[in-house]
């Protein structure tokens, strides 16, 4: 059987398969919302550009278009369901997190640091690719068993000093880890020089697989870290997007 490079999270922090299940039925509803806005504000190009450009006076250029005072009445309907789906609770970061949360608004990722025994692990962490459909077919493989799963993007460093780092692109799914990819990076080659990268992560023996899950691991990358990443991101996926609404009623309105 061949090797499908995961790192099985143990009894101790086994969560439910849908760790974001309390937070899935807002982002149901958000998602079907923003089409909604999405298609306010196509209908609203289309409806501007059929105008005539002959010209106009001064009145008529201060005065909102009908499709815009539409728009603004999607975007604030949308406002309006963004925060009532808000949760509005701060997220408390658990007692053994091993990381700084380093998270600036306005922004679609978040940087995890922290110092491990003279090594300097950063973490870049992606906006949650979110699954929201069920799936009964008991014969599914793994591949397609992390299909149907939700799961975030990380992007992992560990550097010494000032030297060559190790560079490691994972998936995080509620209960496992993958390592898709492995590089030895070195900041003194030039742009137009290409590192040899090594082979693909799943053509690595099946030891120095194992061997390099453990070393994450011990690094503090394991599911009880990156199941409370994806609640943590849901969440600034929500608060973000409440912003971004915010913004874009103030550019129409302006």
């Amino acid at each position: 059987m061949a090797f499908t490079s995961i790192l099985r999270k143990s009894g101790s922090f086994v969560r439910p398969l849908v760790i974001a299940g309390q937070l899935m039925k807002n982002t149901q509803r958000q998602s079907s919302y923003r089409t909604v806005l999405l298609s306010a504000i196509n209908q609203n190009v289309q409806s501007e550009s059929a105008v005539p450009t002959f010209g106009f006076s001064s009145l008529a250029y201060k005065n909102k278009p009908t499709s815009d005072e539409n728009l603004l009445r999607v975007i604030e309907s949308e406002i309006t369901c963004a925060q009532d789906t808000d949760n509005h609770t701060v997220d408390e970061v658990p007692s053994n997190f091993p990381f700084k949360i380093l998270d600036q608004h306005g922004q679609q990722t978040i940087i995890l640091e922290r110092t491990y025994q003279g090594e300097e692990i950063k973490v870049e962490v992606h906006m949650p690719d979110l699954v929201t459909g069920e799936e009964n077919d008991d014969d599914r493989d793994d591949e397609s068993e992390r299909a149907s799963q939700s799961s975030i993007p990380l992007s992992v460093s560990v550097s010494k000093k000032d030297g060559p780092y190790l560079e490691f692109s994972c998936v995080a799914y509620p209960d496992e880890i993958v390592i898709d990819s492995l590089s030895v990076k070195n900041p003194e080659l030039s742009e137009d020089q290409i590192a040899y990268e090594g082979p693909d992560f799943q053509d690595l023996d099946e030891g120095l697989q194992k061997s390099f899950h453990k070393y994450l691991e011990i690094r503090g990358i394991k599911p009880s870290t990156t199941n409370f990443l994806h609640e943590y991101m849901i969440n600034k996926d929500s608060r973000e997007y409440l912003v971004w609404l915010k913004k874009l009623k103030q550019f129409v309105e302006a």
